[in-house]
């Protein structure tokens, strides 16, 4: 049972609409535009949908279907999140919502690990935006979608105040 003083803490819209506008909802192939079918995204991995990992055999969503794994997806984003940077709860959501889309994006290993973290823990928010942006790497090379995105969420963490 939890303490009476402790808020539910909820994805905030913010990152819905960021993990929407990055991962896009992927028809492919084009000529059934009402579903979605596994894609293999740029780190390689099989993909459904909103950016779902899944097994390259998996049937085909629409997008209704998807919105419920992104939903997923994000909570689990959401909570390693909160784990990893608790000083975020108290934070503006617009923070919140930067760093999990970049924990859903590359997931929590990545952020547990990083330096980002360090910085979001002592609230240097300067130098928090500076590691976001270093995250643009996909097999070694710049992917500009990602500078975008890594933009994107930087805008969000330093813009909160």
């Amino acid at each position: 049972m939890g303490r009476s003083d402790e808020r539910v803490i909820r994805v905030p819209p913010q990152a819905i609409e960021l993990a929407k506008r990055f991962e896009g909802f992927h028809r492919v192939p084009k000529h059934d535009p009402n579903r979605a079918y596994p894609y293999i995204c740029s780190a390689g991995y099989p993909t459904i949908g909103y950016g779902h990992l899944c097994d390259p055999k998996h049937p085909p969503i629409t997008e209704a279907e998807a919105e419920v794994y992104l939903a997923r997806d994000l909570q689990t984003a959401l909570t390693a999140t909160l784990r990893y940077c608790p000083v975020l709860a108290t934070e503006p959501e617009a923070r919140l919502a930067a760093i999990v889309d970049f924990t859903f994006n590359l997931g929590a290993g990545r952020l547990q690990t990083s330096t980002l973290r360090r910085r979001i823990n002592q609230r240097d928010w300067s130098s928090a935006g500076q590691e976001l942006r270093r995250w643009v790497y996909s097999g070694g090379k710049v992917l500009p979608g990602l500078v975008t995105r890594r933009e994107a969420e930087a805008a969000w963490l330093l813009n909160a105040a």
